[in-house]
């Protein structure tokens, strides 16, 4: 049975209209700096999953698009780069702290809100609308996923 996710990106650094020109419409989900989002690409992410694809740290952020797993994990190279905005010092070659998977969109979809969100009383207990959580990766329970995918008039990935 697959796992849903709602992954986070900033459309100034990865919109999903870049995502979609990219070969295969797929990106590495480069930078992800907190250990619990890296456990759930390492532990628990399987090619094929779901994912729901989130502009923040924009004007409306919200769900903008479906995705899915297309890779196991990898090594994240933008730890070691120097001149990355993500470099990590402490982290060493033979021993990465950080890793991604690549992430391939199958739809675009029409933006659901953050506001539209949090008043559709079928997803008050949804991860990303939880006070305080700033996670830039959250599993989404197998119910929320399909009200979700309803609620956009799309079928499943």
């Amino acid at each position: 049975m697959p796992n849903y996710w709602l992954m986070k990106a900033e459309p100034a650094e990865a919109s999903i209209d870049d995502v979609l020109a990219m070969p295969d419409a797929t990106v590495s989900w480069t930078g992800v700096r907190n250990y619990q989002a890296r456990n759930f690409m390492r532990d628990s992410m399987q090619v094929g999953d779901g994912v729901l694809f989130y502009h923040s740290s924009c004007a409306e952020p919200g769900i903008v698009g479906i995705a899915r797993v297309a890779s196991g994990n990898n090594v994240d190279p933008t730890q070691f780069d120097p001149a990355s905005p993500y470099f990590d010092a402490a982290s060493k070659a033979d021993a990465p702290r950080w890793l991604l998977v690549d992430v391939q969109v199958v739809h675009k979809t029409r933006n659901v809100t953050l506001p539209q969100l949090r008043a559709d009383a079928a997803l008050t207990d949804l991860l990303v609308l939880k006070k305080g959580n700033r996670l830039s990766i959250t599993p989404v329970e197998p119910r929320h996923w399909a009200h979700i995918l309803k609620t956009l008039g799309v079928s499943a990935t």
